[in-house]
């Protein structure tokens, strides 16, 4: 058989593999001799002939069959420099029953690596621990350990500034100082599509694939983003088997559970939900204030002398209740302006000096908090209230959530549909019509709507 004949195969392989499949694995494929029931081929790399190898051999010899070559096994072969490629470096064989042998990825130095920089200030020592977080704060140091993959991957969510990006953070620290061995890579999903769409445009597939499966941790942020980009989604997908194959551990976080990320394939929700996944839940009013006392100890250095009147950080823990990062902004404000004007920190100079912060935060309740104060109210799990699911006992809580998201949130039919799993805006038009109806003659409705107005605006 010759090249000729094998570029025609190659054209039916493409049937069976796909194009993204045939274009990366089967094309660069150079058939380099066929005797004694052997197909040699010539590959770009070890670690191509060994993927190849596990992946796609027995469709090849199969086709090769087919096309009436007597073939019981294939082999892989990279060619040594400067020699013909009848003598080539043996990769591995292929014979029909025999389990693929794991070739390890060549190292890449640290270096190479060039994963994002991790921010000084997240560690777990500087990471607030409450109830809405304390699942994913415990499931995080137990990674950071280092020691055998328990679950995998870690997929942290949580709207933003509830912590997922400090934790990954932490978790890459920690391991720099327990695990110096191990190979951590932390990037955002953007980067990821990035480094992939720059490896095409610069036909370094491979450097990319081999970097990538050669890290001992591969931590991704914010992977939402690779959402509806199918060659990104595609490369992802292969990347995580690969290292999950290798018991690699992965740690994935995004805004939202696996099953609510719109446009992501099916098939990458499934491997996201085989591991733990964990829910960063808004903060609560004790979390707020540990967060603000652990900064005041951190500013009492830095500002030496200023004071804070009592009752300033709870007021602060009580009003603002949005994330975090506002709160925390807040509260730097705050230091900075008392510094400047030489005055103790009281809660008459809080309030003038956060107004727009306090205003913003009377106003802003958000889609997320109403739908989880539904959710406990009623006793239903979140996921079902965003979910398909319309059985009686869920689909009035989901209502209930649309009314009082359109009456309590300036969002707009549509930008409330998109969080209620991506629904229409006549349905939560019909969702909110239906809860108005209701209210006049059921009156168990309307004391549930008034107190979670309460819960919700207090």
């Amino acid at each position: 058989m010759t090249n000729e004949n094998w570029s025609k195969l190659r054209e039916d392989l493409l049937l069976h593999v796909g194009k993204n499949n045939y274009v990366t694995w089967i094309e660069p494929l150079k058939l380099t001799s066929l005797s004694d029931g052997t197909a040699e081929f010539e590959v770009p790399t070890s670690f191509f002939g060994n993927w190849v190898q596990r992946n796609f051999s027995d469709h090849i010899r199969h086709r090769l069959n087919e096309a009436g070559a007597d073939v019981s096994r294939v082999s892989f072969c990279v060619a040594r420099a400067g020699q013909p490629a009848p003598a080539p470096q043996p990769v591995a064989a292929a014979p029909a029953p025999a389990p693929a042998q794991v070739i390890r990825p060549r190292a890449k130095s640290d270096e190479e690596l060039n994963g994002a920089p991790l921010d000084q200030r997240f560690t777990f020592d500087s990471f607030v621990v409450g109830k809405p977080n304390e699942l994913a704060h415990a499931a995080a140091r137990r990674v950071a350990e280092g020691g055998p993959v328990t679950f995998n991957p870690l997929f942290l969510y949580g709207g933003v500034g509830l912590g997922k990006t400090h934790l990954m953070h932490a978790i890459a620290h920690e391991l720099s100082v327990r695990q110096t061995h191990l190979r951590v890579l932390y990037l955002s999903a953007e980067q990821f599509m990035y480094r992939f769409v720059q490896a095409l445009r610069e036909r370094q597939i491979m450097d990319f694939k081999e970097l990538f499966r050669s890290v001992d941790v591969l931590m991704v942020d914010d992977v939402q983003f690779i959402a509806g980009k199918d060659s990104t989604q595609e490369e992802f997908f292969h990347t995580f088997n690969a290292l999950v194959d290798q018991n690699k551990q992965i740690v994935i976080s995004a805004d939202r559970a696996p099953g609510e990320i719109k446009d992501l394939e099916d098939r990458i929700k499934s491997r996201l939900q085989c591991g733990l996944v964990v829910d960063l839940h808004p903060t609560d009013y004790e979390l707020r204030l540990g967060v603000l006392q652990q900064k005041v100890e951190v500013y009492r250095g830095q500002y030496k002398g200023l004071k804070i009147a009592d009752g300033v950080l709870e007021f602060l823990a009580h009003r603002i209740t949005t994330n975090v990062r506002v709160l925390e902004g807040a509260l730097t404000r705050l230091f900075a302006f008392a510094s400047l004007v030489h005055r103790e920190i009281t809660l008459e100079l809080t309030q003038d000096c956060l107004a727009d912060i306090l205003r913003a935060s009377d106003r802003k309740v958000t889609i997320e908090e109403i739908q989880r104060k539904v959710a406990e109210h009623y006793n239903v799990r979140l996921s079902d209230m965003i979910g398909p699911k319309r059985v009686r006992t869920i689909a009035r809580p989901r209502q209930i959530a649309m009314y009082l998201a359109k009456q309590l949130t300036p969002r707009s039919l549509p930008e409330i549909g998109r969080r209620f799993g991506g629904r229409d805006h006549t349905t939560i038009m019909h969702g909110v019509r239906k809860i108005e109806e209701l209210m006049s003659t059921d009156s168990q409705l309307a004391d549930d709507l008034q107190m979670l107005r309460r819960l919700l605006q207090g």
